[in-house]
């Protein structure tokens, strides 16, 4: 639908967005080992073992811990770090560059960091109870950045975005119509993608993301807004 280019809300507290870009640099090194790393695993078998396959969550074993067999539960936070190209990935990247920094300044460094991995938790757990015995695997960040977009709209409603529409058009937009028109894409795309049978992609680990954030930072709205007065 559009990818963001940048925003105009300055940082306010933290100097520089640490925790983003340490996300960014570390997504983009584990996508290059997964490319170039000649670790004797195809991308198929990075994605069923890091990946989270709903259909096995109940798998609690943690014999013969390996890169190769990682214990299921562990991959409600391994399959963040996994991508399935460098589309998925740099897209991924664009919106958590773009608005994360700003969150990060609200949240501070650690409570940022908790949010991200909170909200990929419960956008893994949504997209899990929508299709329990599904046996493809989810991979990338797609969850945890949507948390960061809930909590962005919640932040930032009066924020002013550039946005390239369709890929093609280039256009200076407010954040609530550009956050609200990407959560309303997800909740079309599913309608859309279910009516044809099988889904293709996570909408409602995207979904499920973005009201994890959206609703986390509601309840301390106003402790974040005292500490960015």
């Amino acid at each position: 639908m559009f990818v963001p280019i940048h925003d105009n809300t300055p940082l306010r507290v933290i100097r520089f967005q640490f925790v983003t870009g340490t996300l960014i640099i570390i997504n983009v090194a584990i996508y290059a080992l997964m490319e170039f790393g000649n670790l004797g695993m195809t991308q198929l078998v990075f994605a069923t073992s890091l990946g989270l396959v709903p259909g096995e969550l109940g798998n609690v074993s943690f014999e013969a811990f390996s890169l190769a067999s990682i214990p299921e539960p562990l991959t409600l936070i391994t399959y963040t770090f996994i991508h399935g190209g460098w589309l998925h990935l740099g897209a991924n990247m664009a919106f958590l560059w773009v608005f994360a920094d700003n969150v990060e300044d609200a949240f501070g460094h650690v409570g940022f960091l908790l949010l991200y991995f909170v909200c990929g938790i419960i956008a893994a757990v949504a997209h899990v109870l929508a299709n329990p015995d599904s046996a493809a695997p989810l991979v990338g960040a797609s969850g945890a950045v949507s948390g960061i977009l809930g909590s962005y709209l919640v932040l930032f409603p009066k924020a002013r975005v550039w946005v390239l529409l369709f890929m093609k058009i280039p256009l200076r937009i407010s954040a609530t119509w550009a956050l609200a028109g990407w959560i309303g894409f997800q909740f079309l795309s599913l309608y859309f993608d279910q009516s044809g049978g099988e889904v293709l992609v996570a909408w409602w680990a995207h979904i499920g993301g973005f009201a994890a954030g959206f609703l986390i930072t509601a309840l301390f709205r106003q402790t974040l807004g005292r500490r960015l007065a």
